[in-house]
């Protein structure tokens, strides 16, 4: 995954290097548009945007639209059809910049709970007329299918992320992402262990950084919907799981949620 947006490394679009307004295109694949809402919610922050972004393509909010090619593309969702496969590389051609927003986009979202799972069986149950669905076996993030210059992980995705990588973007300097967990953000703002106050299962500690540990401010156990940070260490937390009596399938159901496929690859390759 991509979580860095350095300017030295970063073919800016023209009218970026020249200071003129870059055209903005905002893109739904399979999701719940919750992290386009979240775009929206920025409302009073936008508006002093508005003169230096060129919107061209965001049917969640306007009904213009203008062809491509363009100089930023935000991406929501996830690939769970040959034809968002097709598409996706086709907006890949038409973006100067492709950014990703979201668990979906960036690790297939909850729908990936499919993966390794019989769809034909599901389709046969769910629809009258299974044959008239035309679906992968996969829910999968857009950087499995073209290249991918920054991600933005969450779900949905944290506000204060967004606007600093639009700021970084229009002022052509870097941006970097926390790679820590969210046990950092904790002890920051001085918000006690939910597993050894409460002794509530939480997610926090193989979880990268982002929301500023939301839930467990709220004593509530994390989530994981930032995904796993860098080099998780899955096998101590599953044991600490296991001291406040959780099972392997208990585990396994804390691990199988909006961010399923990316920590069962983290688990795969081989995290302790």
């Amino acid at each position: 995954m991509q979580h860095e947006l350095s300017s030295p490394t970063i073919d800016w679009p023209a009218r970026i290097e020249r200071g003129e307004p870059p055209s903005l295109a905002v893109w739904k694949f399979a999701s719940c548009d919750g992290c386009q809402l979240s775009l929206l919610d920025c409302e009073d922050e936008l508006l002093a945007l508005a003169d230096r972004v060129s919107i061209s393509y965001f049917p969640e909010a306007t009904t213009a639209m203008v062809a491509g090619p363009y100089d930023v593309s935000l991406v929501e969702g996830s690939i769970t059809s040959e034809h968002d496969a097709e598409r996706i590389r086709q907006i890949r051609r038409d973006s100067a910049l492709l950014i990703t927003i979201g668990a979906c986009a960036t690790a297939g979202g909850i729908q990936a709970l499919r993966n390794g799972r019989d769809v034909d069986g599901f389709t046969s149950i769910v629809y009258a007329h299974p044959e008239y669905i035309s679906t992968l076996a996969t829910s999968t993030p857009i950087a499995d299918h073209v290249p991918v210059d920054l991600e933005l992980r969450g779900c949905p995705i944290d506000r204060g992320q967004l606007l600093q990588m639009l700021a970084s973007v229009l002022n052509r300097h870097a941006l970097r992402l926390p790679t820590t967990s969210v046990c950092i953000e904790c002890k920051a703002r001085s918000t006690s262990c939910v597993m050894v106050a409460h002794g509530t299962p939480c997610l926090g500690p193989i979880t990268q950084a982002g929301c500023n540990a939301l839930c467990p401010s709220f004593h509530r156990g994390c989530y994981g919907c930032f995904g796993p940070m860098e080099s998780p260490n899955v096998g101590a937390l599953r044991a600490q799981l296991g001291t406040l009596g959780l099972d392997g399938d208990a585990i396994f159901r804390l691990l199988n949620t909006f961010n399923t496929g990316a920590f069962a690859t983290a688990v795969e390759e081989g995290s302790t």
